[in-house]
């Protein structure tokens, strides 16, 4: 049995939010977490022989989660790489005061994405599902037809693109992903996002958009990852214009997950370059249809890793939200320095429960 106590990370706050808490008294505050957690489902020793056995146990990572997530008690928890959902994170989320969205991977897939939120500091009003399959429903010349419900698909020469390495040999057999040269087979990754919107239970009931996903992994798929987030960009702006119209406001947007992308790459340009203060436009790729810029990057930078083994160590793992008047983030989760002793030797360990870090925001409402 460990001895060691997980890894408690806290909010740092940005420089100024003080002042401007003081300016703004009546500002409703909420925090927001995304963390790959790492489905049970792919902890294999042979995956990760760096890290201590005992640690890849799910009694213990399990507990240790939960420990993480409880210590954080953020008001959102966008969690990728959900498995075990109905066997233990449902029941024990619900018993620390959260609702759940859960969209499980398509096909044989074991894991999905899950939405956590605390129902006495939001209340759902609407939710929409992704399924990136659907993407294949928009190849010209395919057995469905091609409408304006999807994007369309612009294919990158993997090689121009730079991107992450598999991670450990990766999670996924290649030999099961058929005929790499077929659009219909190289679109179905069986990947996921939930979209929902949220009224704050502040004074003037804000409507908040979270969307939380997990792209494609493979480097060599690049254009797979660009398709997913076309798609998941033009049905975030359709949703977000959905909720405009029903609940006559302008509802804030915040999008998180692990893009499996690093800053530069093509994906996370795309993603924000419908902010105008970008300089990141993508090359030969249409604008974004919502502005979009990431929390750390306005405020810290972007960290130098959210993942971290001795086959990769980047980032991959984002919170990106839409500027406006009415919403600013005020404090950000901190992350480990690469030298701390802890991460040595690379993720999981006794500490840190999955390959991934959490990363996180508090943001503040401006009342109007």
């Amino acid at each position: 049995m460990s001895s060691f106590s997980p890894a408690f990370p806290k909010f740092i706050s940005v420089e100024g939010a003080d002042i401007h808490s003081r300016t703004k008294p009546d500002g409703f505050r909420f925090s927001l977490v995304s963390y790959n957690i790492l489905a049970q489902a792919y902890v294999k020793s042979s995956l990760f022989p760096h890290s201590p056995s005992p640690s890849l146990k799910w009694k213990l990572r399990s507990d240790t989660i939960l420990a993480v997530l409880k210590n954080l008690g953020a008001d959102f928890f966008c969690l990728q790489e959900v498995d075990e959902f109905d066997s233990f994170y449902k029941g024990n989320m619900q018993d620390l005061g959260y609702s759940s969205i859960y969209m499980k991977r398509s096909g044989q897939k074991r894991d999905g994405c899950g939405l956590f939120y605390k129902h006495n500091r939001a209340e759902l009003v609407l939710e929409e599902k992704i399924e990136y399959n659907d993407l294949v429903k928009s190849v010209p010349d395919g057995n469905s037809s091609n409408n304006d419900e999807h994007t369309n698909i612009q294919t990158v020469q993997p090689d121009k693109q730079k991107d992450v390495p598999p991670k450990n040999g990766s999670k996924s057999n290649s030999k099961d992903r058929g005929d790499p040269n077929d659009p219909c087979v190289r679109l179905k990754r069986d990947c996921v996002g939930i979209m929902a919107a949220f009224k704050l239970k502040d004074r003037s009931h804000h409507i908040v958009i979270v969307a939380n996903t997990h792209l494609y992994w493979d480097p060599e798929w690049a254009d797979v990852k660009l398709a997913q987030a076309k798609y998941l960009l033009s049905r975030l702006a359709k949703f977000k214009t959905l909720i405009s119209d029903r609940y006559e406001c302008i509802p804030e947007v915040i999008l998180a997950g692990d893009f499996n992308s690093m800053p530069g790459d093509m994906v996370y340009r795309y993603l924000v370059s419908g902010n105008p203060s970008s300089n990141l436009m993508p090359d030969c790729l249409e604008e974004s249809p919502i502005p979009l810029c990431s929390v750390y990057a306005s405020t810290r930078g972007e960290p130098p890793f959210t993942n971290y083994t001795p086959d990769f160590t980047g980032t991959l793992d984002y919170i990106l939200f839409s500027p406006s008047d009415h919403i600013k983030p005020i404090s950000f989760l901190e992350l480990p320095d690469s030298d701390a002793a802890d991460i040595v030797g690379g993720l999981p360990n006794f500490i840190y429960p999955s390959d991934h870090l959490p990363i996180g925001a508090e943001f503040e409402i401006i009342e109007e």
